[in-house]
């Protein structure tokens, strides 16, 4: 089919209609495109800040789980008396109780001055930190029993935590009038919690 110069005219409107229309449709095409790539960008952000507050969310529920658990502990050693001054006194009542309800043949005891466990700077945001006194105990014993019981005593009853760091048993040669078969020479950490040095009030 041929257009003669006559057509022209007859088909401009149609043909200026047709570009328009074309136009219109990839303006809209663009346009739901950038709309598109806008709400995909937004829903990323979105996913972020939800995965960082969630993130943020965990922490604090970790930490939370934290504090209750050191609490929990914190209220457990108070309860014992393991919180606070040694009490030495109260330590060496301990063992008579224990030489005379065990009826040990011998104790004999020699306690350090006491020190730090971990350096001063070792937990900046605290301000407690543990010390141990260490005990030199001396037993003559009936038998091994004897030395178990009075350590498990002393894990039990004692206002410290107590850390056997060595014990060495020895028997005994047999000699008139001796009731002992063993001699035991143990190393014992007496740990006790309190507030570090030069804390300013």
């Amino acid at each position: 089919m041929k257009l003669a110069p006559a057509d022209l005219p007859k088909i401009r409107v149609s043909l200026v209609a047709a570009l328009l229309a074309i136009a219109l449709g990839a303006a809209a095409i663009a346009y739901s495109l950038d709309r598109a790539n806008a709400a995909q960008a937004a829903k990323n952000i979105a996913l972020r800040d939800y995965q960082e507050f969630d993130g943020k969310l965990k922490q604090v529920r970790n930490e939370e789980n934290e504090i209750k658990l050191k609490a929990d502990m914190f209220g457990k050693l108070q309860a014992r008396g393991v919180v606070g001054e040694e009490k030495r006194l109260d330590w060496i009542e301990l063992l008579k109780s224990i030489h005379e309800r065990r009826r040990l043949i011998e104790l004999e005891y020699e306690i350090a001055p006491q020190r730090p466990l971990s350096p001063p700077d070792a937990n900046p945001g605290s301000d407690l930190a543990f010390y141990a006194s260490t005990m030199k105990l001396h037993v003559k014993l009936l038998h091994e029993e004897d030395l178990t019981r009075l350590l498990a005593d002393l894990r039990d009853l004692a206002q410290a935590i107590i850390q056997v760091k060595s014990c060495k048993v020895g028997r005994l040669a047999n000699s008139a009038g001796e009731r002992a078969n063993l001699n035991a020479d143990c190393e014992i950490d007496w740990i006790t919690l309190r507030e570090t040095a030069g804390r300013t009030k």
